[in-house]
């Protein structure tokens, strides 16, 4: 029998809760049904300030301070429901010493979604594999830059440590726990009962590329507005740097630190997210995408598209095309 503890931190998502209580309850109820003894005991966890603000009990749970003797073999830490994820991140500091504390006593820890934030500000998973959520890898990346990310990863596994990308990811994650502690027959019925694709291994087609102008580097800031506005004009990085009071190198780094990647990087982008809008949107063929996304090779677009995507613009077309 496995103690998992599941953590219920500030700006927890509900639904990510509910997924993980839903898959093992549903193992634990299988079990009894054959008269075997349930493997998973689910402990809810918090800090003595949510338990005295919000009471002992969560969704009929009794709720465990993590000031408890209670040794966990598995810590599961949900998504977060934020629009400011330092903030966020700061009220939860008080899990990080528990995560460690688990950790040294030989706990292995899984994180959902962009609950990979807090499992990165822990410092465990440096020089780690890991994932989150497709469109917060940029800001992870740069918080975390010693976490070896794997942005169109589904679920990643190094050692002891598991995270997941994406909110439905979360259910290749629990399958994959469940693989491990019940066998292969439980996960294929676990997946049977919830409907899950178990042959997903990317999640990069789900990402949107978002520019995001929160810094305080003016220089960069209309570089982008330019790039997003011009990006079927711009054919190389000389033409980005024309007018700039830099060399081509220090811009180079000056936009990196402030948008996390690279400007050609950034420009490829916000090209192919055009294609993609245009792909899910109208009935143009190919070659007429390509030209208004600037590219006048077609073997080039593809080969980015591809890179960035992790499908071809035909496959990317079938799956989302609403016409």
């Amino acid at each position: 029998m496995k103690n998992l503890g599941l953590i219920v931190p500030y700006d927890y998502k509900l639904l990510s809760i509910a997924a993980i209580l839903d898959v093992f309850e549903t193992v634990n109820r299988i079990y009894r049904e054959e008269n075997r003894e349930k493997p998973f005991v689910i402990h809810m966890l918090r800090t003595l300030d949510q338990i005295e603000k919000e009471g002992a009990f969560l969704h009929g749970y009794p709720v465990t301070s993590i000031k408890s003797e209670l040794k966990a073999d598995v810590v599961l830490i949900p998504s977060f429901s934020t629009e400011n994820m330092q903030e966020t991140l700061s009220k939860n500091q008080m899990y990080i010493p528990w995560l460690h504390r688990q950790f040294q006593d030989g706990a292995e820890i899984a994180s959902f979604c962009t609950g990979t934030f807090l499992f990165g500000a822990s410092g465990l998973l440096n020089g780690k594999l890991a994932t989150t959520h497709i469109d917060a890898c940029t800001r992870f990346s740069m918080a975390f830059p010693a976490v070896i990310l794997k942005p169109d990863h589904v679920v990643t596994e190094d050692g002891c440590f598991y995270t997941s990308g994406g909110s439905t990811s979360t259910f290749h994650l629990l399958l994959r726990l469940v693989q491990k502690y019940c066998g292969n027959e439980m996960v294929i019925r676990i997946a049977k009962i919830f409907a899950i694709d178990m042959d997903r291994y990317s999640q990069s087609y789900f990402g949107t590329f978002v520019p995001s102008r929160n810094h305080k580097d003016d220089l960069v800031k209309k570089v982008q507005e330019n790039m997003e506005t011009r990006f079927h004009e711009i054919g190389s990085l000389d033409d980005i740097m024309k007018d700039i009071p830099s060399s081509r190198r220090n811009f180079a780094r000056r936009f990196k630190l402030a948008t996390g990647i690279p400007p050609i990087e950034y420009l490829q982008n916000v090209r192919i997210e055009s294609a993609k809008k245009q792909l899910e949107q109208t009935n143009q063929n190919i070659n007429e995408i390509i030209d208004r996304t600037g590219y006048s090779d077609p073997k080039s677009f593809r080969k980015v598209f591809n890179k960035l995507v992790g499908m071809t613009p035909m496959e990317y077309r079938e799956k989302f095309n609403v016409r």
